[in-house]
């Protein structure tokens, strides 16, 4: 008895195991996730004012971050940005905020604005993939995203301001 076992139902037993294992083990073929782009979204028009002489220092097309999705997403995932395109968040309340650049792909300027859409603070050259927190020094209700540099171009500072309208899509 012990040699038919030894013979025949030990091999059976390692071949069934085996098989188990390997369909055990099988992994699932998903469909390879191609990367879709994220394009640029019209949804607004934007001027920054110099604040004391009310000259224009520049004009752009915004796209708006209103959700909790939008404001938590942002420009991430983005490979360029146009010179004349930003993202203006716009938060219900004024409160501090901290913004990082986890997942975006282009450095930025951050502008922080308060309720009377005024600038109060400005992150420049936020480096793309950095997770150290971009603070606001004040509270504000209005964030301003733009290609880094631009706030330096534009010789942007406190006390500037913008006014915005949005597109009726």
């Amino acid at each position: 008895m012990h040699k038919l076992l030894k013979n025949h139902v030990a091999p059976a037993l390692l071949v069934s195991a085996v098989s188990l294992s390997s369909i055990a083990c099988k992994e699932d073929k998903a469909p390879a996730l191609k990367p879709t782009k994220i394009s640029f979204k019209k949804e607004g028009e934007l001027t920054i004012l110099k604040a004391k002489t009310d000259s224009v220092l520049a004009h752009l097309d915004i796209e708006i971050a209103k959700t909790s999705y939008e404001t938590q997403t942002g420009l991430m995932y983005r490979n360029t940005l146009k010179p004349n395109h930003g993202m203006l968040f716009i938060f219900e309340d004024v409160s501090p905020r901290y913004f990082y650049m986890k997942n975006t792909l282009i450095p930025l300027d951050i502008i922080y604005l308060d309720d009377k859409q005024v600038v109060v603070s400005i992150q420049k050259n936020a480096k793309p993939l950095d997770e150290s927190s971009l603070p606001s020094k004040v509270p504000a209700k209005y964030v301003l995203e733009v290609n880094a540099g631009l706030s330096e171009t534009w010789q942007l500072s406190q006390g500037d301001r913008i006014k915005f309208t949005e597109s009726s899509n």
